[in-house]
């Protein structure tokens, strides 16, 4: 079937394994040269390519089908594909014996990909592993460094779920319903070359006001206006810098978005009216389920302008998050985004500095973790059209926040919005910032969170990081103040708290981890000019803020497993993940170049 069918998914990821296929039937794919020099795009035959949906990772989807006819010479690697079964197509992409992966996004587990597989399909993951398949993001990409150091990208275009298969060495095979295109972008002279095409196909980074780039402090909740501020007194009186405080659900009239509880948050505009008078910014978070509930303004509005996801029955789809019973918009629809758009505006003017969209895999609190695939989409033809669920459930979190960013630009047009996700699609940096969901304070995930935020990095999205200290869980001193030593220099700083653990603000766990804390954010503040220039130049250029050590010399093998050291533009950053070593007791192998120490004139887990 093309592209843009809305035939079923096979109901287990499994069914689109390729641990069996021997690829006998394989054919070349045909291919056209596409963007840019170095770049071709591959379908499996001319007809799918004719027959092809709208790419919604592409910013300007038209690119995507406009042929190159001068000067485009030959692609270096030709993908092969066979269709199997069910109409599942699996593409084989054979690359030279010692080649490393990288990329597929939010992934967690180790820098180096071989030997891993990843389905792309959005999934609320809380308390993932290191060996979890599907998180809360889909990036159907793969990041090749071949062995000469020269370095290949590969984007399988599809919105479905999509296996992608690493195991077998130096091969990159993927597996998903329906043709879709493949695009390649190089072999080019570096990795950073390779990032930065990827960016003239889905975007560069939205550009972040500075204020966005400073630490964040959240909490599941801060259950009062009284309470939020004073967290945010209290920085300013040990002299910690903080430049936001966020609000969770418990701020809403029983979890119902765009409401404020009469009673602990009577008058949000005097509170953010308070915050801004000592310097700090306000997020407060918005989730796509809305409470089925008559009288409730923004279920009657949506009810009356017919905005909901449909049943294959055609009425509302009905699932169960926070408020209990919830109907959900349907943003692959530009008439129902701009509905909530307007609402965003409005929201926005109690003085609000931005959003966070949680929960929008879309995730459910019942057992089914999110809706049925039979669900139906009434999305706009230059996205695809009328699609099951399947089609578009791992852009429903990206089209939710491009919503609520263009709601944002629709109440001031002057400012940068600032929006963050956790769900998103490969692109979705042109609308949001992302986190790592949620994770679990131990020195395991401490140490993945360096991976997590390179990986993102490499995939397109380099404003990320996790929450430091650990979601869910009780951190130590010792683990707190080494997470936030790393996690202070993290594109995207925040420390995040489950409800139920002990407090993790800095002063909670001790003078000594304090003082780590009170050193690490003014480290990160000393550098944010540098940190702000390496957004913009990532916002022009596409290139990622926080780089793997193997971007200073892609030719030395020896860096490539290295997860434990970092680039900022021209820093270098050494961690510690061990909870008995520091940086400055751990060897760090540094590549070829002079290296000079920056002396901050502090002790700190961080050299």
């Amino acid at each position: 079937a093309p592209a843009g069918s809305s035939s079923p998914r096979p109901s287990e990821p499994s069914s689109l394994s390729c641990r069996h296929a021997r690829f006998d039937m394989a054919a070349a794919m045909v291919w056209v040269p596409i963007l840019e020099d170095g770049v071709f795009r591959f379908d499996v035959s001319e007809a799918a390519r004719v027959a092809a949906g709208p790419s919604l990772s592409f910013a300007e989807p038209r690119r995507r089908e406009v042929v190159l006819r001068d000067g485009a010479g030959r692609p270096a690697v030709v993908p092969e594909c066979e269709v199997v079964g069910d109409d599942v197509h699996r593409v084989l992409i054979k690359l030279p014996s010692g080649t490393s992966f990288y990329g597929t996004g939010e992934a967690s587990g180790p820098l180096e990909r071989t030997g891993k597989r990843v389905f792309t399909w959005n999934t609320d993951a809380w308390g993932y592993g290191s060996g979890t398949t599907s998180l809360y993001q889909s990036h159907p990409w793969v990041l090749s460094i071949l062995p000469d150091g020269k370095s290949l990208g590969v984007l399988a275009d599809t919105t479905r779920r999509c296996e992608i298969d690493l195991r077998q060495e130096s091969t990159i095979k993927f597996a998903a319903l329906s043709a879709y295109p493949i695009i390649t972008f190089g072999p080019f002279d570096t990795p950073a070359q390779v990032v930065a095409s990827l960016s003239h196909a889905i975007g560069t980074v939205s550009m972040p006001s500075k204020w966005a780039l400073g630490y964040h402090q959240c909490r599941f909740s801060y259950k009062s206006s009284e309470r939020v501020l004073e967290v945010i007194r209290t920085f300013r009186e040990k002299g910690i810098p903080c430049d936001v405080v966020w609000m969770d659900i418990d701020y809403m009239d029983g979890f119902r978005c765009f409401t404020f509880d009469n009673n602990r948050f009577a008058d949000p505009k005097s509170m953010v009216d308070d915050l801004h008078s000592i310097g700090c910014k306000s997020i407060w978070m918005l989730d796509p389920g809305i409470k089925e509930e008559k009288g409730y303004f923004v279920y009657d509005g949506g009810s009356e302008n017919d905005v909901w996801i449909k049943k294959a029955d055609g009425s509302p789809f009905i699932g169960e998050v926070w408020p209990g019973d919830c109907v959900f918009p349907d943003f692959t629809s530009e008439r129902i985004r701009t509905w909530w758009a307007r609402l965003v505006r409005d929201f926005i003017s109690n003085g609000v500095d931005g959003i966070w969209n949680d929960m929008n895999e879309p995730a459910m609190t019942t057992t089914t973790k999110t809706m049925p695939e039979s669900n139906i989409h009434r999305g706009d033809a230059d996205i695809g059209g009328v699609q099951n669920h399947s089609y578009y459930h791992n852009v429903y979190g990206m089209l939710m926040a491009r919503s609520t960013y263009e709601g944002m630009v629709m109440y001031n047009t002057e400012k940068r919005p600032f929006v963050l996700t956790r769900a998103g699609f490969i692109g979705s940096q042109r609308y949001a910032a992302t986190w790592t969901g949620d994770n679990l304070s131990n020195w395991e995930h401490l140490h993945m969170s360096l991976s997590m935020v390179l990986q993102l990095g490499l995939s397109g999205q380099p404003l990320s990081g996790p929450d430091i200290g650990g979601f869910a869980g009780n951190a130590t001193p010792r683990l707190f103040g080494r997470w936030m030593g790393v996690g202070a220099l993290f594109p995207f700083s925040r420390g995040h708290s489950e409800a139920g653990t002990v407090d993790h603000e800095p002063w909670s766990f001790g003078e000594e981890c304090e003082e780590v804390c009170r050193l690490a954010l003014l480290r990160r503040y000393r550098l944010l000019p540098h940190i702000y220039t390496l957004f913009y130049v990532s916002h022009k250029k596409g290139t990622p803020v926080a780089a793997p050590l193997f971007f200073a010399d892609p030719q030395d093998t020896e860096l490539r497993k290295i997860e434990t050291t970092f680039l900022l533009g021209p820093l270098l950053v050494c961690a510690s993940t061990l909870p008995d070593k520091g940086a400055h007791e751990c060897a760090h192998k540094l590549p070829n170049g002079i290296w000079l120490p920056f002396d901050f004139g502090d002790s700190h887990p961080v050299s």
